[in-house]
């Protein structure tokens, strides 16, 4: 059996009323920070606030768990829900290159939003 060990683990808060404003006053910030997938819920509606906050959260703590590098695309990482509701990353281009080179096999990400505040943890496996 092969043995995993922790790669890094980064942690984000994001408060909701203030990425509101952010999004708000910024025209294309969300789908500079977004796929259309993360914006859309299946229906074609808008998710909502605190939900984006969360996933740009999880993107946050995400390159904290690579080490913060420079030149990581927003969009290059997708926070999605299983059927189970258990929240999964996706990562491609410049995310997916830099969780290589450090022997990224798996992640770990955990979602939360209550009393103005999103969070998220991100841990990287190898």
């Amino acid at each position: 059996m092969l043995a995993m060990s922790i790669i890094g683990v980064g942690i984000d808060v994001a408060e909701i009323d203030r990425f509101d404003a952010a999004l708000r006053r910024t025209p294309g910030l969300a789908e500079r920070l977004f796929l259309e997938s993360e914006l859309l819920l299946a229906g074609g509606e808008r998710r909502g606030i605190a939900s984006l906050a969360a996933r740009f959260a999880a993107k946050e703590a995400l390159a904290k768990a690579l080490g913060a590098p420079a030149g990581l695309l927003w969009t290059d990482a997708e926070v999605y829900v299983e059927d189970s509701g258990r929240p999964r990353l996706r990562v491609r281009g410049t995310v997916a290159a830099r969780a290589a080179e450090l022997g990224v096999r798996s992640w770990h990400v955990s979602l939360s939003h209550d009393a103005g505040v999103a969070s998220a943890v991100v841990i990287a496996e190898g």
